[in-house]
């Protein structure tokens, strides 16, 4: 821990920001009381404060907080909108600025990034309308991935293995945004990267007996299993830390956030996604991360403060 921020004190005043009206909302507010939690018990002066009430705003105002703590997930407090609002009322805020913000939430136009980049992330179609199944299911081929391009948490997101079952799937992903992708199903194993201010922790490979990596896998079933160590080479784990480092720089992503990826049958990494407001429950992946690289979870939240921090001058400075 860096010595000169040892002292709770210079935090001032931390609003825990949770909740928030998305379909995430539970597992925020599951995150955040974990959150308070620990830096509370660290001595910090914290504060819950829920994103989705109808004084939100009053209350921060109200408030006198120095700095903020942001978990809530998904549209509202993971796109931009939250980090505009606090920048507008001049209260620094951890993890990611409007801009990286913005552009990891929008699935489209990271890819389109890492794309121009020359960084590996699968095919994908996006469908508008009805009429762009046809052209998605010939350009990507069976399975696909469906998901809507601004959720999280795996909500809305289902694998399509046949043609008849590709109409369905895009009106249930259509329900929670109208933007939907097609992305090419990528044969393989999945991992995660937690990265937290300058350090980028150890490679989380994960395991499910179902489809995929789905809500239910994340949140509520005992049968995934989480390997980290991730059991790679220590150089081949570095290379994907690297590329998981370029992807999250490349969409403008700071403080901390966590990188998704695969590698297919011949050992190639695919980028899937960036999150800048991974989730923080008893079943998340940056405290599991964490905990092998050497960091309880009170160590964990007090290091994701201090991305709160403007340069080297403290929140209540």
């Amino acid at each position: 821990m860096n010595e000169s921020i040892s002292n709770p004190a210079v935090f001032g005043r931390v609003a825990v920001l949770m909740g928030g009206c998305s379909a995430e909302r539970e597992v925020s507010l599951r995150s955040g009381k974990a959150v308070l939690g620990a830096l509370l018990s660290k001595g910090i002066d914290a504060v819950a404060v829920d994103a989705g009430s109808p004084n939100f705003v009053p209350q921060l105002q109200a408030g006198a907080f120095d700095c903020a703590f942001n978990i809530v997930h998904g549209r509202g407090g993971e796109d931009g909108v939250l980090q505009g609002l606090l920048d507008y009322l001049d209260i620094p805020v951890t993890g990611s600025g409007v801009l990286g913000s913005a552009l990891a939430m929008d699935k489209q136009r990271a890819k389109h990034v890492w794309q121009g980049l020359g960084l590996p992330t699968p095919d994908f179609n996006m469908l508008a309308s009805e009429q762009d199944l046809e052209s998605a299911a010939q350009r990507i081929g069976f399975p696909m991935m469906l998901k809507p391009v601004h959720e999280g948490s795996s909500i809305g997101m289902a694998r399509v293995e046949k043609p008849e079952a590709l109409e369905r799937a895009w009106r249930e992903a259509d329900k929670y945004d109208h933007n939907v992708m097609a992305e090419r199903w990528v044969s393989g194993e999945e991992y995660t990267t937690a990265i937290v201010g300058d350090v980028v922790l150890p490679l989380i490979r994960l395991e499910t007996p179902r489809e995929f990596y789905d809500y239910e896998a994340k949140y509520q079933s005992d049968s995934t299993q989480y390997h980290c160590p991730c059991g790679l080479p220590a150089s081949r784990e570095l290379e994907l830390q690297q590329l998981s480092q370029r992807a999250f720089d490349a969409v403008g992503a700071s403080g901390w956030g966590r990188v998704d990826l695969f590698l297919d049958e011949d050992e190639a990494p695919w980028l899937i996604e960036v999150n800048t407001v991974p989730g923080m429950t008893d079943h998340s992946l940056v405290p599991m991360a964490a905990k092998q690289h050497g960091w309880d979870m009170e160590e964990l939240v007090w290091r994701i403060l201090e991305t709160a921090l403007d340069g080297s001058k403290a929140c209540g400075g």
